[in-house]
């Protein structure tokens, strides 16, 4: 039963990457994505590394990463205060 299950989860996400890599649509949108990640994880190395704020260490993990992706500049300030006073 395991074997039919993870061919069935192969096979859907083959045809799943056949359609997104297959629309126009979809170039743009994981270009935008992958800068939007790429400048979030710079953020966050400049803001550890920087010594702006003194004691201060977000780590770079997935979900750090996709906050400030999904919130932008406001998310570093609600890691960074997440970081300082609740942690």
């Amino acid at each position: 039963m395991t074997a039919i299950w993870l061919v069935m989860f192969i096979v859907s996400s083959v045809l799943l990457l056949l359609v997104i890599l297959r629309s126009k649509l979809s170039w743009g949108w994981l270009r935008i994505f992958a800068l939007h990640l790429i400048l979030a994880a710079v953020c966050l190395y400049l803001l550890n590394y920087s010594g702006l704020i003194s004691g201060l260490y977000v780590p770079l993990n997935p979900i750090t990463i996709g906050t400030v992706v999904v919130l932008g500049v406001p998310g570093v300030g609600l890691l960074a205060g997440l970081q300082l006073f609740v942690v």
